[in-house]
């Protein structure tokens, strides 16, 4: 079964290599993956939390189910060294979220954000 996904992309540590990188992982899980630009942002809760955020969001079909889908993305954030205690002192190499699986929107907050709304329009 295929179903149709909208996830986001972010990492505020070697953002460009990240994004590059988290994009060939996704390869293998993604399929008809539609990227939007990359663009910046500056850290939720402040600038001195962390450095800037670089986001993207991807529309793309897997056939995983959602929970094999999230646990794929979440071993890709781990082989990036993503860690809680690195997430506590504001590092984040590489954050994976289901903002959408089969039209059920997923992380709510998210879909409130300036910079999913303009890259949500980037979006055929």
């Amino acid at each position: 079964m295929v179903h149709h996904v909208l996830l986001s992309i972010a990492s505020n540590r070697y953002q460009k290599k990240n994004l590059s990188k988290a994009r060939r992982c996704l390869e293998e899980i993604l399929s008809d993956a539609t990227y939007t630009a990359e663009r910046w942002t500056t850290p939720v809760g402040g600038a001195s939390r962390s450095d800037a955020y670089l986001n993207q969001l991807v529309r793309a079909a897997t056939s995983l189910d959602a929970t094999a889908l999230n646990e794929r993305l979440k071993a890709i954030e781990q082989s990036f060294g993503r860690t809680p205690q690195k997430r506590q002192m504001g590092i984040v190499p590489i954050d994976l979220d289901i903002l959408s699986f089969d039209g059920h929107r997923q992380h709510l907050a998210d879909w409130e954000r300036s910079y999913v709304k303009l890259l949500l329009a980037e979006l055929p």
